[in-house]
């Protein structure tokens, strides 16, 4: 009876197990559509887009300019992030590789891809310099190479061209497909490459399209975005730009092909949630008018009836401040900075008479007189796009051109 007994409870605490197991499966099922998440960051006149695949793994394309680095970075490391599978560097022009400086020196990266198209300035050296001292897998891609960053997205290169002869035209084109949801990331590419796409029968088809060039009217011509078919349309650039972007014929063309729009000038950062069959925007449509300054400045200060910089010539390195408070300024602790280089003039003890202004000068022609300041002999303005900040004694951003 007791051997009986031994027997009996064994199988029931077999069966137990049994049971136990068989009962796992009945989890959360593999098989459901995990969320993908692309981020298009304000960097002001510039473009960053981060990818967060279904699987956790994840994609930086761009950083912005040089100075939106900082937030850059803060941006990441707030969504978690302690690692980067992939870092795409478009094409070499400030408002894009100038943000991946902090990147590089903030984040690991595991592989670095480039157009491969040379360049010579100082922040694209840099780039490759820290690319190199880090020991960074690096690639430049072929149209038609697949970038493996999860399983479940089939991520393409459509469009590459180290060889060219003009920067935009060396912009990596990207396809992103996950499941039923698409998003075509055009960097910079202008008119030629788009009709190049469409010449070799590429599949542009795109639930999202990141419009190439800031919403420039040398990119997305009617024909191109009426063969991508975008449901939205990213414009990604600074708002009061210099370049009057977004053109008004990029809009007509969005509107004529029944796109909604968002820009992160007016929106700030702008966020995509898909499952792979249906997704979400997480910002308001574009709208035209009333748009807030779309540079993230936490201590900015209005500047009407204040100390403000009133013009940058970044050819011959003059840069003019004026006063048009109701009062005299007195300067000293006061901070010029260029943001690409991020070099920092400190003023000296002068006072600032009311509507007077003060030149700051710097290259070879720099020179102090009754109205001008010599900084230094160097350049300091890279020449292709440097934005300029004035900080007053307490380290707040009192004024900012572009």
């Amino acid at each position: 009876m007791k051997k009986f007994i031994l027997l009996l409870m064994t199988a029931l605490m077999l069966m137990a197990g049994c049971e136990e197991i068989t009962e796992r499966p009945e989890q959360p099922s593999e098989g459901q559509s995990k969320e993908m998440t692309v981020h298009f960051i304000d960097v002001g006149q510039g473009d960053s887009i981060f990818i967060q695949a279904p699987d956790g793994k994840t994609m930086l394309i761009d950083g912005g300019v040089k100075g939106a680095g900082k937030e850059l970075v803060n941006y990441l490391k707030a969504n978690g992030v302690e690692r980067l599978d992939y870092v795409v560097a478009t094409h070499p022009d400030a408002d894009h590789i100038g943000g991946l400086i902090a990147v590089l020196n903030s984040i690991s990266i595991k592989e670095f891809i480039d157009s491969g198209k040379v360049h010579t300035s100082q922040t694209y050296e840099e780039m490759l310099r820290l690319i190199q001292d880090k020991n960074i897998r690096f690639t430049v891609p072929k149209a038609g190479d697949q970038l493996t960053l999860d399983d479940e997205l089939d991520i393409e290169v459509i469009g590459a061209d180290e060889t060219a002869s003009d920067n935009n035209d060396a912009s990596i084109v990207l396809r992103v497909v996950y499941r039923n949801i698409s998003f075509l990331l055009m960097g910079d590419a202008d008119h030629g490459i788009e009709r190049e796409l469409l010449r070799k029968g590429i599949d542009v088809q795109a639930t999202i399209l990141k419009a190439g060039h800031h919403g420039s009217n040398t990119s997305s011509s009617l024909e191109f975005v009426k063969e991508v078919s975008p449901l939205a349309t990213i414009l990604s650039y600074g708002q009061d730009n210099k370049y009057g972007h977004p053109h008004a014929e990029v809009i007509d063309v969005l509107q004529q092909t029944g796109s909604e729009i968002y820009s992160t000038a007016e929106a700030g950062t702008i966020v995509v949630k898909t499952d792979g069959a249906t997704y979400g925007i997480d910002a308001q449509e574009w709208t035209g008018i009333g748009a807030t300054s779309s540079v993230t400045l936490p201590n900015a200060k209005k500047t009407e009836g204040k100390v403000e910089l009133i013009s940058k010539d970044l050819h011959a390195e003059i840069v003019a401040i004026q006063n048009n408070s109701s009062e005299a300024v007195n300067l000293q602790g006061w901070q010029l900075v260029s943001m690409e280089g991020n070099q920092v003039f400190d003023f000296p003890n002068i006072i600032l008479a009311q509507g007077e202004t003060i030149n700051i000068t710097s290259g070879p022609n720099a020179k102090t007189s009754a109205d001008s300041i010599e900084w230094t002999k160097r350049q300091i303005w890279l020449n292709s796009g440097d934005a300029a900040q004035l900080k007053n004694a307490k380290g707040e951003i009192v004024s900012e051109l572009q």
